[in-house]
């Protein structure tokens, strides 16, 4: 619908990328949960962190439009790896549109060629849905400032060299009293927890990290003080329409296996495609990842038209990540018990849908979004 020739090359790019690169190596990855620096490197080269990055910054200067698609097709690969995308394009996000002249060419370069490893630290055992409840504090002194507090279930933390943390400088004023740091990992005062083994994506790395009386330089501030929860507030319609595309392509590669098993397997002398049961199943499928994915182009196309695209952002991410649960579920019933068997990729599309549903905001979370915009601005499109 919004698609021009750069966005079909960006597309075939990626999908030629995920085919021959991450596809092949997806289950050992999954078994493994190893974090695969070869790819991000690989990764890194094709110009596919940081896509929205101005190129005078050091980044493609693409668009939403062309971060939802490479999104996609990354995950169709496996989706761990399109995880880590989408967290470096929303840090670089945050530089570019806050960060000072020194921060951006301090931390950039190494960001967008993934000699650098990031980390987006929000979440606290306290502090989910409800970021409000954030303990983590950062008090002026005369050096800078003094960060103390931990988060937990954070993208990276095992194996991140900098984070960009979200904390509390001034405990009386609600969100206005939160700020951004961004905090080097290796510093005296940071430790990490032991790595969380998760049900799916298990090849992106996620756990504690805590900050005991961790000295920061002045210049360690991101943007203003107290416009923290604003900040991560600016580019949160971008992540959920990147953890939709995500969706899709998880939805996507379920259909294709799905397809192409019922093709394969024959019972009662006659492939299982014949069947209408599985003809439905297959249709089912195929109707909702489209639907998903032209909801998340038509939000990603809000976003660079400079258009209110909260909804239809909390609408792609709500429908796409409840498309993928049910329907990798679908793609799993297609194969049978084999579907059940680890090796199988259905097996891990299973998983791997599941936590779409839950991060960049709950789907129950997005529902009240919806409303709210429905309730405070009409149901008219």
């Amino acid at each position: 619908m919004y698609f021009t020739e750069l966005h079909e090359q960006v597309r075939d790019m990626t999908r030629q990328f995920a085919n021959d690169v991450i596809r092949p190596v997806a289950e050992e990855l999954d078994r493994e949960e190893r974090f695969p620096e070869e790819i991000y490197a690989q990764m890194a080269e094709l110009g596919l962190f940081g896509i929205s990055v101005p190129e005078e910054m050091g980044g493609p200067g693409f668009d939403t439009l062309a971060y939802a698609i490479v999104m996609e097709e990354l995950s169709r690969g496996y989706a761990s790896v399109a995880d880590q995308c989408g967290l470096v394009e929303l840090i670089s996000t945050l530089l570019v549109q806050h960060g000072t002249t020194d921060q951006r060419a301090q931390w950039l370069p190494g960001i967008l060629t993934a000699k650098t490893k990031v980390a987006y630290c929000i979440t606290e055992p306290e502090a989910g849905t409800d970021v409000s409840g954030i303990r983590t504090t950062a008090k002026r002194d005369a050096d800078g400032w003094v960060l103390n507090g931990g988060k937990i279930w954070i993208h990276n933390a095992p194996v991140a060299d900098v984070g960009f943390v979200l904390a509390r400088t001034d405990p009386e004023a609600g969100h206005r009293g939160m700020s951004i740091f961004i905090v080097d990992f290796h510093a005296k005062g940071v430790t990490r927890g032991p790595k969380e083994h998760k049900m799916g994506q298990r090849a992106s790395q996620v756990g504690p990290i805590s900050f005991d009386d961790v000295q920061l330089p002045a210049g360690a501030l991101l943007g203003q003080e107290g416009r923290g929860f604003h900040m991560m507030m600016s580019v949160l319609d971008k992540g959920r329409v990147g953890i939709a595309a995500l969706a899709v392509g998880i939805g996507q590669a379920g259909l294709e296996a799905a397809v192409e098993y019922a093709e394969q397997r024959k019972q009662f002398k006659k492939a299982i495609a014949e069947f209408q049961g599985v003809q439905w199943l297959l249709a089912d499928i195929a109707k909702d990842v489209e639907a998903s994915r032209l909801l998340v182009h038509s939000a990603a196309h809000k976003i660079d038209t400079g258009a209110d695209a909260t909804k239809a952002c909390s609408m792609a991410k709500c429908f796409a990540g409840d498309m993928a649960v049910a329907r990798s579920a679908d793609a799993l019933q297609v194969f049978g018990g084999s579907g059940y068997i680890k090796g199988f990729e259905v097996e891990r599309l299973y998983r791997d849908a599941k936590i779409t549903q839950i991060y960049e905001g709950t789907n129950q979370i997005q529902r009240m979004i919806i409303a709210r915009e429905l309730l405070a601005k009409g149901a008219a499109a």
